[in-house]
């Protein structure tokens, strides 16, 4: 249920008798009836039917469904399910004909108009995962029923999961197909001599794209083993070299036990172009791959290739993307191992970027901006995907995640714009994905879904076409505000899309380090700030702010009242524990100083009387047009306990408002007409 926020600073000591159980229960529901909800597929194209499956704990007799569709902060659609006497429900929703748009369903469990217990979850609505990527990964194919594939594949779309890495899948580097298109080998072993299975291969790409994902093929553009001379490799004529005379080859030594080297060839070199993509080909031809996933090692000093010639090899990769697109036809997406070759990749036919992240970009601000640096490559037409391994050194042994650790990551990577390639049949911990030591505490996973949740529901404000801008805001109160990430402060930075201003703002107050890594996973939880004021400069005036967060209300959009004044305008955070994002809709062309008054008559909301009142009250309003209006009134907590939309006409309008059913207390009401809204404070005293 959307809510408003009811924090103004008149009020301010009234939010703090209630800021600990707001804390708590933002939504003041006790219940916890729903066990999990779930959509059929991981993005859904537009005009495509949602189909929702809720699973509940128990259910009191005589219930409801009632959900709500936001786009962002509106309400678009609502509709209404009857419940059974089973425990499991499905109904289903028409997405809109608009593509690449995010939304959040917000579901309600009601008994005799009263609400029980709230679940949300978000739909991603794009005909390709082109523009909002959230990648995922595979990493062991052993013999596996259809059963498990199928809960492997269910956990990353319930993360709304788009794309699937396959990481070492191939039998080998140079030949990632054992057998022929025709006949391929039923099993093999791959370069740490584990046994893959064609089969669990297979079945997973079917149950990826069961769900609408796509399925990549991971491979190096320059890998081959030992033996690849017996495949028709020139391992000498096509290789690369650290020295003119083609004395030391470049290449990796393995492990003891592992199946071979790797020596590497040149992406330039066309034979071995022809040769790799011939090979890449048979496994696409064998096995529904939708693209390639193309690694690399990172720069590894001057090369030269067997004549003597020196060989750039980040310059290399932009022609063999190229030519691979040319050859194959598929999709394709490369890792720019520590922003190596990134600028090039970033001008070859790539998804989006992606890049993994290494020192010396260890802090967050790294990552933030190796993520505004893949924007300007690109012109801003791609997003990013970041590979960064998190509790590194913890992942050396068995054990878990550090919860605070991978949130703030996921918090200052999503912020930024960005996604985070971390979850497949584990979380990712180290750069070899089958490295599995570390396993998610329940409080990760339940964080995982909410901030997943958020990626994907608010999407059209954190990744789509937003830019950064600078701005002036500042803190009424002990809390420190910093504009780049430094323990003791809140962070904020602020990004705009058209008359949207998107102010972030992240925790750390309590934080021990700004190193994103929490190599040793030493990142502690962070304290709730509640009830924070703040006073933004506006750049012209303002109609609306809002406010989300994955850490609480699940996710859902709530209304922040709001004073503006000489161009500034003041409101109050009523939580911030990691990141929250608040959104300050601005009037388009409108300066808040200026046309203040021209505003105010077109519509205005005034104070209702009597006040106090009892039971009866009437709210006075002023319409510039003839037109729907909504009224909400809402009590301390936030929640609303009045909703009517109804005809107003031009000109001076009242309402009756009848409290015969509430608490005496302080309550709010609130006026919208289109993009207009203004709220007021009210008493009832019985």
């Amino acid at each position: 249920m959307k809510k408003l926020f009811l924090v103004f600073s008149t009020i301010y000591f009234l939010c703090l008798v209630t800021s600990t159980e707001a804390e708590v229960n933002i939504t003041g529901l006790q219940a916890d009836y729903f066990a999990k909800v779930e959509t059929n597929l991981a993005r859904y194209s537009p005009g495509d039917t949602v189909n929702f499956t809720a699973l509940f704990n128990s259910l009191p007799a005589g219930c409801i469904l009632q959900i709500k569709y936001f786009h962002l902060d509106d309400i678009i659609y609502e509709q209404s399910v009857r419940l059974a006497s089973s425990l499991t429900i499905g109904w289903s929703w028409i997405t809109p004909q608009k593509d690449y748009q995010g939304y959040l369903a917000v579901i309600s469990l009601m008994q005799n108009n009263q609400q029980l217990d709230e679940e949300t979850i978000a739909i991603d609505v794009s005909s390709s995962w082109k523009y909002f990527p959230r990648y995922g990964f595979l990493s062991s194919y052993p013999q596996l029923s259809i059963d498990s594939i199928k809960s492997v594949i269910g956990n990353l779309n319930r993360y709304h999961i788009n794309g699937i890495q396959f990481y070492d899948w191939q039998y080998k580097h140079n030949m990632p197909l054992k057998g022929t298109p025709t006949n391929p080998a039923p099993y093999w072993n791959d370069i740490a001599n584990r046994t893959n299975y064609f089969s669990t291969v297979k079945d997973y790409i079917n149950e990826v794209h069961r769900h609408n994902m796509m399925a990549m093929s991971y491979n190096l553009l320059y890998g081959a083993y030992d033996d690849a001379y017996q495949d028709g490799v020139d391992l000498d004529g096509w290789g690369l070299y650290k020295d003119q005379y083609h004395q030391t080859r470049w290449m990796y030594s393995l492990p003891t036990g592992w199946a071979s080297n790797l020596i590497f060839m040149d992406p330039s070199n066309t034979a071995w172009q022809s040769y790799l993509f011939n090979q890449e080909r048979k496994a696409f031809q064998a096995l529904p791959f939708d693209g390639w996933h193309v690694d690399q090692v990172g720069d590894n000093g001057i090369m030269y290739n067997y004549s003597g010639k020196l060989v750039s090899v980040s310059d290399t990769f932009n022609g063999f993307l190229k030519a691979a697109k040319d050859s194959l036809n598929v999709n394709l997406v490369m890792n720019a191992v520590n922003q190596y070759g990134q600028q090039g990749i970033s001008l070859a036919p790539v998804d989006f970027l992606y890049s993994e992240v290494w020192d010396p970009n260890i802090t967050y601000a790294d990552l933030v901006r190796i993520i505004s640096t893949n924007s300007f490559y690109c012109s801003g037409k791609m997003n990013s995907v970041l590979a960064a391994y998190v509790n590194y050194n913890l992942a050396n042994s068995p054990g878990y995640f550090n919860t605070p650790g991978v949130i703030l990551l996921d918090a200052v990577i999503f912020a930024a714009g960005g996604s985070h390639i971390e979850l497949g049949e584990h979380m990712l911990g180290k750069e070899y994905f089958p490295n599995s030591n570390l396993q998610m505490k329940d409080d990760l996973k339940e964080a995982m879904i909410r901030y997943y949740d958020f990626l994907c529901a608010y999407e059209n404000v954190l990744r789509d076409s937003v830019t950064s801008t600078k701005i002036n805001i500042t803190a009424s109160s002990g809390i420190n505000l910093a504009t780049s990430p430094q323990q003791g402060t809140v962070w904020y930075f602020s990004k705009t899309k058209g008359d949207l201003q998107v102010i972030h703002l992240i925790n750390f107050v309590k934080a021990n380090s700004i190193l994103w890594r929490d190599a040793n996973g030493t990142q502690v939880y962070p304290d709730t700030i509640t009830n924070l004021p703040l006073s933004l400069t506006a750049t012209s005036k303002v109609n609306r702010i809002w406010i989300a967060s994955p850490d609480f209300d699940k996710c859902s959009p709530s209304d922040v009242p709001f004073t503006e004044s000489n161009g500034t305008a003041t409101f109050v955070v009523p939580s911030l524990n990691y990141w929250d994002m608040i959104v300050v809709e601005y009037s388009t062309g409108t300066s808040s100083i200026e046309n203040e008054n021209e505003v105010e008559h077109d519509y205005s909301l005034e104070q209702n009387y009597p006040n106090p009142f009892n039971p009866q009250t009437v709210i006075p309003f002023r319409m510039k047009d003839s037109g729907n209006v909504q009224l909400s009134v809402y009590n301390i907590l936030g929640s609303r306990v009045f909703n009517k939309t109804f005809h107003g006409h031009q000109g001076q309008n009242e309402f009756t408002f009848n409290g015969n059913n509430l608490e005496s207390g302080v309550y709010f009401y609130q006026l919208r007409i289109d993009s207009y809204s203004s709220v007021r404070k009210m008493i009832y005293l019985k």
